[in-house]
């Protein structure tokens, strides 16, 4: 799969990985930003962390299966000029973009083993690019 390829950089994956977390944080900060404002105590500021569980969650998988799946790239990754490619150099499928999200979700839960594990993968993947079997790569 690593034929002819370039593999996109630890650093350029971490920049794309901070964009892309802005913008999920952005769009939570919209959806609920009545209840932000109307938090007035560290306790009301406390209480609205469960609320954000569900669709920050939901958000996440939308816009990463979204933008892989369409683009092989999410907006970060697009900025960064890296993209997702499956072993046909092509994006990857629905169900690989998805897969790919859920893994990416499950690794961020569990302190980010998924992602320190490229670190010492020769083809830089972590857990969610072996499951959905794609690599990160520049865009020429």
């Amino acid at each position: 799969m690593n034929d002819e390829v370039s593999l996109a950089s630890f650093g350029k994956r971490s920049f794309a990985f901070l964009i892309d977390e802005l913008i999920v944080s952005f769009l939570i900060i919209i959806i609920f930003y009545n209840q932000i404002l109307n938090a007035s105590t560290p306790e009301d500021i406390a209480n609205l962390a469960p609320l954000f569980l569900v669709p920050q969650t939901v958000i996440r998988l939308i816009y990463h299966t979204f933008f892989i799946y369409y683009y092989g790239a999410t907006l970060g990754k697009k900025a960064l000029k890296i993209k997702c490619i499956n072993q046909d150099k092509e994006n990857p499928s629905f169900w690989a973009s998805l897969s790919r999200a859920l893994v990416r979700f499950f690794s961020e839960a569990i302190f980010y083993l998924g992602f320190a594990w490229a670190f010492f993968d020769p083809l830089r993947q972590t857990w969610h690019d072996k499951v959905a079997k794609t690599l990160v790569v520049n865009v020429e």
